[in-house]
């Protein structure tokens, strides 16, 4: 697997650097993991791979190439506070979304409340439709 980064910009105001790449597989023959390619990229920007997010990975058919965008953080609150939980979820490793999960309990279920009943109808009487006069 070999990656090449086509275009680094520096966002200063969300504190990071959003990165578009390509993804050489024909080595591996098929796409690889988001885990892979965030370690990849992590060795590349010399940082550690816990404040880099791939946000998407295509591989265009019948080829052997992937393009891709990810985004690297100077802190993981910063990344955090940031990225949609979706993303943040997709780049954690599967021995640890595991142990996650474990902890994560179904939240407790609201009491139901007794539905509301109609109002009675009213006691007036509908108005009288006008009467023909001939």
């Amino acid at each position: 697997m070999e990656i090449k980064i086509t275009e680094e910009q520096q966002n200063i105001l969300l504190k990071r650097k959003e990165i578009l790449f390509e993804v050489e597989h024909s080595q591996t023959k098929g796409t690889p993991s988001r885990l892979e390619i965030r370690n990849k990229l992590a060795d590349m920007l010399k940082t550690k791979p816990e404040l880099v997010y791939v946000k998407r990975v295509e591989t265009k058919t019948g080829t052997m190439k992937a393009k891709g965008e990810a985004n690297a953080y100077e802190s993981v609150e910063q990344a955090k506070l940031i990225e949609p939980k979706y993303i943040v979820t997709r780049n954690i490793p599967a021995e640890k979304k595991e142990k996650a999960e474990e902890k994560v309990e179904a939240p407790p279920k609201k009491e139901e409340k007794p539905e509301k009943t109609e109002k009675p109808e009213s006691t007036e009487q509908p108005a009288k439709p006008a009467e023909k006069k001939e």
